[in-house]
Formats: C-alpha cells, sequence, structure tokens
C-alpha cells in the first residue's frame, strides 16, 4: 500500500481526537508568542487617532492570514496526526485545505498576517525591515535543508509528487488534487 492510499485508510477517529487538540494548542501558543506577547515584548503600541485610522485596513490580511496558518494548524492535528512542531510532526503527508495550493501555507499565512500587523502598529523602518527579511530567509534555509528533505525522507514518491505539483511559496490558483 502506498502511503497515499494509508492517507485514505478508514482510521477509528480516537487518533484524531488526540492530536487535532495537541495541534490547535501548539498554534494557540505559537499564536500567543506572535500575535500576543512580542508585540508587547518589542514596545508595539497602536495609535487610534488621526492618520492611523487607515491602518486599521491592515487587520484584514491580518486575519485572513492567520486564519490560514490556523486552518494549516488543524489540518497538521486533523488529517496528518501530528502537530506543526518537528519534534512531533504530522505522521500523513497533508495535502489537503491551503496544502493544495502552496506548500508551506502556514508559513505564508504567518507573513501575511505579521505585515498586517505591521502596518497597523507602524512600525516600518530599516531595522525592522533588515530583520524581516533575515527571518524570512531563515525561514527560507530552514524549509529548503530541513523540512523537504525531512518530509522526501518520510514519504518518498507522494512527497516528490506532490513537490513537482504545488509550488513551495507561491500559490496555485487551483487547488491540486492528488491522483487517485
Amino acid at each position: 500500500m502506498t502511503n497515499a492510499q494509508s492517507m485514505r485508510a478508514p482510521s477509528n477517529g480516537h487518533d484524531r481526537w488526540l492530536t487535532t487538540p495537541i495541534s490547535l494548542a501548539v498554534g494557540a501558543a505559537f499564536f500567543a508568542l506572535w500575535f500576543w506577547l512580542l508585540p508587547r515584548w518589542l514596545g508595539f503600541s497602536v495609535e487610534i487617532a488621526g492618520a492611523a485610522r487607515w491602518r486599521w485596513l491592515a487587520a484584514v490580511p491580518s486575519v485572513l492570514g492567520f486564519a490560514v496558518a490556523l486552518r494549516c494548524i488543524w489540518d497538521f492535528g486533523w488529517t496528518g496526526r501530528g502537530t506543526p512542531v518537528p519534534v512531533a510532526p504530522p505522521q500523513r503527508l497533508v495535502v489537503v485545505g491551503f496544502y493544495r495550493y502552496v506548500r508551506n501555507p502556514m508559513y505564508v499565512g504567518f507573513a501575511t498576517g505579521w505585515i498586517g500587523l505591521w502596518v497597523i502598529f507602524g512600525h516600518a523602518n530599516p531595522v525592522a525591515i533588515a530583520s524581516v527579511a533575515a527571518v524570512a530567509l531563515g525561514v527560507h534555509l530552514f524549509v529548503v535543508f530541513y523540512e523537504e528533505p525531512t518530509l522526501r525522507g518520510k514519504f518518498g514518491a507522494d512527497y516528490e509528487e506532490y513537490r513537482r505539483n504545488v509550488r513551495r511559496w507561491w500559490p496555485r490558483l487551483r487547488g491540486w488534487d492528488q491522483p487517485a
């Protein structure tokens, strides 16, 4: 039986009800760190009056980006039977939801969410831009040199087929449907 066939094998559902809450708890910790604690630690505050009012428009992509990341965290638990944390990774290749459009939707969602927050908080300066560029490069290198080889080793031909059909960072217009 191939990995693709085993991914569709019936399950008693018990493992889903165990891994999904764990994945959501890990996701909540990520959200707490990146959305609530980090801005406070960095001293970010929001002006509500005056010219800063237009910044609240950035809440739309911010909320949508974080919603994408949350859905991906759900998919890791429900479909993948694991979490986003490398020490408890999904046991099944996750090719549902936003993963049908782009291989790294959680990162793309977090980036969109953070860009929206960046606009809301009004902290675009050369140091912040350089920091974001360094983090983006670090994430890219982590994906290329750790995540992709790990997934290739774990899921073999199924991951290779997925990789050939779904781009790393730029979403497809139509979701990829893996062959039966």
